[in-house]
């Protein structure tokens, strides 16, 4: 096989696969109906134009016939009359219309067998197409049921291209939840973890150290100084007590709970800064 005729070929091929798939069973079956149904009118045409005919030979053979009676009504006629020579004329002419009759009666036969096999034909013809119209009513009703059928099958098998398109988006829809939740999840640890600030941050590590150094700093200043304001106050406590009442026994300053309180705090997280 030469590549043309490959070629060829496949290219039929394709194109008889292409015409089956888009093959509607029930258009196909309608138009072969209509097609046997439009040569069942062919057929009847042709009968009718075929009897129209042979009325026709039936009528000018009727004509002929009454004809041939007058010529002999004319030969008769002569005869009385000692015309032999008329009467042999009307004898001719009789003779020349039976020689019409019989051939218009072979054709007027010759029109009846072939009007009778046409009729036959078409009997025959139209039996086929009521039979073909039953089976072809049968085979629509098949055809729905099993499609129907199909259907039906392919949803509960999901083999069907839209529960396969279905099934398709769910799959994808679970996967981008999953990935969904598992970036959740490392955003939850990254932030825990305190990565997020370290990246956004513009400080470094120096930077981050210097900067704890300068709060403890503080932190020391503002406790020399609480330490400053509350021996102050203590001994101008002290003094005024000692010259107001020498005899009454002077009492130590009680320390301030809250300033007391406030200093462990500071105490504990300077440890814990040094730490």
């Amino acid at each position: 096989m030469g590549i043309l005729s490959r070629a060829s070929y496949v290219i039929r091929s394709k194109i008889n696969a292409v015409l089956n798939r888009a093959e509607n069973p029930h258009e196909t079956l309608d138009y072969s109906y209509e097609q046997l149904r439009d040569q069942l009118q062919d057929v009847k045409k042709g009968i009718a134009d075929l009897t129209t005919q042979k009325k026709r030979l039936e009528i000018q053979k009727r004509r002929l016939e009454e004809n041939v009676e007058k010529h002999n009504d004319q030969a008769r006629e002569a005869v009385k009359q000692d015309r032999e020579d008329l009467a042999r004329r009307a004898l001719e002419k009789k003779k020349q219309k039976m020689s019409q009759i019989e051939e218009l009666e072979e054709q007027i036969a010759s029109l009846q067998n072939t009007q009778d096999n046409l009729v036959e034909k078409k009997n025959k013809l139209q039996s086929r197409i009521e039979q073909f119209r039953t089976e072809k009513e049968t085979m629509k009703a098949r055809y729905e049921a099993a499609e129907a059928s199909t259907r039906v099958s392919e949803a509960m098998t999901g083999a069907g291209d839209e529960m396969e398109n279905v099934g398709r988006s769910i799959e994808r829809a679970r996967e981008q939840t999953e990935d969904m939740e598992a970036r959740s999840a490392a955003m939850d640890e990254l932030e825990e973890s305190g990565a997020f600030e370290d990246v956004l941050s513009d400080e470094d590590d120096i930077d981050r150290e210097l900067e704890e150094m300068r709060r403890g700093g503080e932190v020391e200043a503002e406790l020399e100084t609480l330490k400053s304001e509350t021996g102050a106050d203590a001994g101008e406590s002290a003094s005024a007590d000692a010259d107001t009442e020498a005899d009454v026994e002077v009492e130590e300053p009680s320390a301030d709970p809250e300033i007391e309180a406030e200093l462990e705090d500071i105490k504990s997280e300077e440890s814990k800064d040094e730490e």
